[in-house]
């Protein structure tokens, strides 16, 4: 096995759970940064970070990191690394590129330098002038922020958050990932009941369910790095049947959506029958006024309507403030909401006990989490002799 750097990026706000959950993993020896966990692992830990991530956006082989003020400090940068030790002679290596606070602000040039740079470097293992492309694709980023260019390679393809459950999408859907850390950021677990009262077409739910079956994210879908010749098919069976092993699936979980749209109610049932996790999760229409239960403590997580759109933001208002009265029949539960509205706590009538600055997409937001007091265990005959 080797020892390789590997990144984690993902949305602005949540690099800590996704560093929560590579420690999970086994894989501690991380650096938090924005938007991003580097951390060190094998090819191994390219299988099962990809496999298990709930929350992270691709999983990335770091190839290096230099200063590149110039371009032919890009190029020759570039071409120092081992690109000839992962792309084999048909690799299909496209370059994409970002410029951040730096001399080489224009992409297309630095990302045209970096795929010249490349071919150079192949042209030598290879003795070959042209390369076709036509197989497995190792997609190449180049990186620069303050002059600093990091290189790297996807192992992931298509986003994580693309679990293969979710064919049919609603209107404006929650991120997969992102839901995932709505959930971990709240420390819900599964002993205890979990109500999304705007659950449209189920992620939150059905991510919950996921989670307390132990079911791995990445476990019915293909990444990229699955025909790379570094990363042997033994280590993503191991992988998966690692994960297989780990479903545990109880009844008793409570773990319920409800939405006044029958529509997309239609979709969260597709959804959580496609997940496998249908057992596990209750759908219901209602009115979000009109949410009950019979436990005395639980968890409310949420991501409601924000009024985005012209003409919406007084009838979000009047629903925010209708929210404050929830809270207050559910008095020993938490709740936990995402929304963009800048005066939600004003509207609800009660200030948040904690808020965190998320993304959802572009819409900058913010989670309130509203704590509820512990449950309390109930005492035993021989505890009150």
């Amino acid at each position: 096995m080797s020892k390789l750097q590997l990144i984690a990026t993902t949305a602005f706000g949540i690099e800590s759970v996704a560093a929560r959950e590579l420690k999970w993993l086994g894989y501690e020896d991380q650096l938090v940064e924005n938007g991003r966990v580097t951390f060190a692992g094998d090819e191994e830990a390219i299988c099962r970070s990809n496999i298990w991530l709930r929350t992270a956006d691709r999983v990335l082989v770091k190839m290096g990191e230099f200063t590149a003020l110039t371009f032919d400090e890009l190029f020759e940068g570039t071409k120092a690394l081992p690109w000839d030790e992962w792309l084999p002679e048909d690799a299909e290596f496209p370059v994409d590129g970002k410029s951040v606070n730096s001399k080489l602000a224009s992409v297309p040039d630095c990302q045209a330098i970096v795929k010249k740079a490349i071919v150079e470097k192949m042209k030598q293992r290879y003795k070959r002038q042209w390369f076709e492309e036509s197989g497995p694709l190792y997609r190449i980023e180049v990186s620069l922020l303050k002059d600093r260019a990091t290189l790297t390679i996807d192992t992931s393809g298509p986003g994580l958050h693309k679990r293969g459950y979710r064919d049919l999408v609603g209107e404006a859907p929650l991120k997969e990932t992102l839901a995932s850390a709505l959930l971990l950021i709240s420390r819900w677990k599964p002993g205890r009941e979990l109500i999304d009262p705007f659950c449209g077409s189920g992620t939150i739910p059905v991510e919950a369910a996921m989670m307390a079956a132990n079911m791995a994210p990445g476990a019915k879908r293909s990444f990229s790095a699955e025909r790379w010749h570094q990363v042997p098919a033994g280590l993503w069976s191991r992988a998966r049947e690692e994960a297989a092993d780990k479903v545990t699936l109880d009844d008793e979980i409570r773990i319920h959506g409800s939405d006044i749209d029958d529509g997309v109610l239609r979709l969260a049932r597709h959804h959580a029958e496609k997940a496998g996790v249908s057992q596990l999760v209750h759908f219901q229409k209602r009115d979000f006024r009109e949410i009950s239960s019979k436990r005395k403590y639980g968890f409310i997580i949420t991501n409601p309507p924000y009024g985005e759109r012209i003409g919406e933001m007084r009838e979000v208002e009047r629903l925010y403030r209708d929210m404050g009265g929830v809270f207050r029949r559910f008095d020993t539960w938490s709740f936990y909401v995402l929304t963009s509205h800048p005066r939600f706590e004003a509207l609800v009538n009660r200030k948040a006990d904690r808020k965190r600055k998320l993304y959802n997409g572009r819409i900058q937001c913010n989670y309130y989490q509203f704590f509820g007091p512990p449950p309390v265990k109930p005492v035993l005959e021989t505890d009150a002799q």
